[in-house]
């Protein structure tokens, strides 16, 4: 893992970069990243909306909403820009909070009445007004994010009571940021204080240790209270509300019977990193809680307690909490312990769309696939796909000063694509403007659910092709985003949606077209031509002015671009399909076939890695899978003719696996080892 320096050192790069890839202000691009951080661990909920008002002694540069908690945040920032980490001061942290607590104050004095109704300070300041005078804030956190550092006694600021409100006091810092990056549970939950007693389930020789405990519904609230969101960071869902006949089982317990909750429902299932038991056997404190199974348990005994005003007390809900020891088998643990305990609600394989081949091949694409050299350069590079947060620092961690210059060259900054910048892009083109309007968490799950689906019916889809293509939709959203930035009608407020929606557009006219993009040309040039930009140029200018006069009841632009009815209008915005540039285009048979090309070479290369890996396979551990499964150890029992080769391969009368074969040895290997076989080959 990278030191601080390095880690700041990096940060400040990638803010640079996305700035001027994006054409956007370097501050700007801070905020943005930052905040989609926040949103990773919890900090902030998908809801969070950047939006700029500055005056005389105010300042405010985005606001989010918990609407289970009623938590309000006003953010603001501190960001330096400077190549060595700078110390956060004690004077300009305290103007940074005045300045925010002011805004507020305005706020509930109808500051919006003063404002153009266009922009995306209105739309902030009409909802904090909303949410005060309607009375829905239990509380307001004022957060001041920094590339700077902080003193501790800059992080562990004393809360206030304004207009009998309780107030917040948040530094985000480098070291916070770096904490986030560090940690690969994405996990920022402070510690547990509790007092429980408990039962040990095993002994200290197992991988992870189990204890069974009781906890109150009252505790329970107030660690969620503490910690919202965070607590289900790594859960599998997030809570569906009382909708579903389970929730509102939950809530008539709750309401009527609270003493027979413990025998109604199956309680959480937890993780920890771990814990710490007194010596007469109490549960004390638990370091990095996690709850992945029982988010509606916990939220349902919440908004009972909070919004019902029911009488929780007398609720006892069973937690069974495992520590597991290897940070490195946590997220496959957590994953298995979601997909085989939950019984509550049906769970969808999109779910679990962090263990998905699709980002094993998108990996796969990314580090083999050179894109095409231009501008007279003479270094082919590649563009690096980044499943998981700091991924592509921690490639160059180890390196020494001559590899570490070879990796940059062939891996710039500017070409790194993370899954969230891809699923919003893929989003856009496949039609959805009003989903990747409400925040890029939300564009990753409708991702995630249509991959999964996609998989399911051609595990063969993510092939070379599809790869490039997605690149190509990257460079797509990039350009509209620094032309829309350019343009002499943009006056600077919703600019996200603006291209969110040209882009689905100019997928709408293709598709009603009847051809297809020439993705081809794109990638070759690695551009878009100059013809199309004149066309974007055009849709871009009526998207925006369409987005920004919502239909007759929707005043608020940032909800009416999450609703589908936006959508729905911006369809009806007429432009004539020009095909001047005739390389622009091609016919949907032609992309049709190459598609089918694609898959069929790739289908050769999986039958090919498959025999690859099956000959590295040492003879122990086929003999393993062979007791494992004639035992009836597995899940899933394997068939009479699976078994057959399993045994022939285990007692080397299979010497040089067929095709058929090693797909079937593999597809063996590959389920054993997620059910936690543990097996000597890598």
């Amino acid at each position: 893992m990278a030191i601080l320096d390095e880690f700041h050192e990096d940060f400040i790069q990638s803010v640079l970069i996305d700035a001027e890839s994006r054409s956007l202000f370097k501050a700007q691009s801070f905020f943005e990243i930052v905040c989609e951080d926040l949103v990773s661990v919890g900090d902030l909920t998908t809801n969070y909306t950047p939006a700029e008002y500055i005056k005389r002694g105010l300042e405010a540069y985005g606001y989010d909403y918990d609407e289970e908690r009623k938590i309000l945040t006003i953010l603001n920032h501190q960001f330096y820009q400077d190549d060595t980490i700078q110390t956060l001061t004690k004077g300009q942290i305290e103007t940074k909070f005045s300045r925010l607590k002011a805004f507020f104050n305005k706020c509930t004095e109808q500051l919006y009445s003063e404002m153009e109704e266009t922009s995306e300070a209105y739309s902030m300041a009409y909802n904090i007004f909303r949410y005060f005078e309607r009375k829905q804030l239990n509380k307001v956190r004022l957060m001041v994010l920094t590339d700077g550092k902080a003193t501790r006694n800059l992080l562990e600021l004393p809360a206030e009571s304004i207009k009998d409100i309780q107030f917040d006091f948040r530094v985000v810092d480098i070291e916070y940021l770096h904490n986030i990056y560090e940690s690969e549970t994405k996990s920022a939950v402070s510690d547990i204080e509790i007092d429980l007693p408990c039962l040990k389930i095993n002994d200290d020789k197992n991988s992870y240790q189990s204890y069974l405990a009781v906890i109150s519904g009252d505790l329970l609230v107030d660690i969620y209270e503490e910690n919202g969101q965070k607590l289900f960071e790594q859960n599998v869902r997030t809570f569906l509300q009382f909708k579903g006949n389970v929730n509102k089982g939950l809530r008539n317990t709750i309401e009527y019977n609270p003493e027979m909750f413990f025998a109604y429902n199956n309680g959480i299932t937890a993780t920890a990193e771990s814990v710490e038991i007194s010596n007469d056997g109490r549960l004390k404190k638990i370091r990095n809680f996690q709850i992945v199974n029982g988010g509606q348990t916990t939220s349902a005994i919440y908004a009972a307690k909070m919004t019902s005003k029911l009488d929780v007390s007398k609720v006892a809900v069973q937690m069974k909490l495992s520590v597991v020891k290897s940070t490195q088998n946590q997220d496959e643990f957590v994953s298995k312990v979601a997909e085989y305990a939950n019984t509550q609600n049906k769970i969808n394989n999109s779910d679990f769309f962090s263990n998905s081949p699709f980002h094993k091949d998108m990996k796969e694409y990314s580090t083999r696939i050179f894109a095409p050299a231009t501008g007279g350069a003479q270094k082919r590079t590649h563009w690096f796909y980044e499943r998981v947060r700091g991924e592509y620092l921690n490639s160059q961690a180890y390196l020494k000063a001559a590899e570490k210059a070879k990796f940059l060259l062939e891996n710039p900054k500017n070409q790194v694509v993370d899954k969230t910048l891809l699923s919003k892009t893929e989003i856009m083109w496949r039609g959805r403007p009003d989903i990747v309007s409400k925040g890029a968490q939300e564009a990753f799950k409708k991702f995630a659910d249509e991959i999964t689906e996609t998989l399911e019916k051609d595990n063969l889809a993510i092939t070379e092709v599809y790869f490039k293509d997605a690149i190509c939709r990257v460079i797509l959203f990039r350009t509209v985003e620094r032309m829309v930035s350019a343009a002499p009608w943009y006056d600077g407020g919703f600019r996200a949606q603006t291209v969110a929606y040209t882009i689905s557009y100019l997928s709408e006219l293709t598709q009603a077209s009847g051809f297809e993009l020439n993705f081809d040309l794109i990638w070759e040039l690695q551009e878009i031509p100059q013809s199309l930009v004149e066309m974007l140029k055009l849709i871009s200018e009526k998207v925006y002015h369409k987005v920004t006069h919502p239909a007759p009841g929707y005043a608020n632009i940032t909800q009416w671009t999450k609703n589908s009815m936006c959508w729905s209008a911006v369809k009806e915005i007429d432009i004539e399909f020009p095909i001047e540039d005739p390389r622009l285009f091609i016919h949907r048979e032609d992309k049709k076939y190459k598609a089918k090309e694609s898959k069929g070479v790739k289908a050769v290369d999986k039958g090919i890695d498959n025999q690859i890996f099956v000959l590295k396979v040492i003879t122990k551990d086929w003999n393993t899978l062979l007791n494992y499964y004639k035992n009836y150890k597995g899940i899933k029992n394997l068939s009479s003719m699976h078994l057959d080769v399993l045994e022939k391969m285990a007692s080397k009368k299979i010497t040089l696996p067929s095709e058929k074969q090693s797909k079937i040895l593999y597809q063996i290997f590959e389920g054993a080892r997620q059910e936690g076989v543990l097996l000597d080959t890598i």
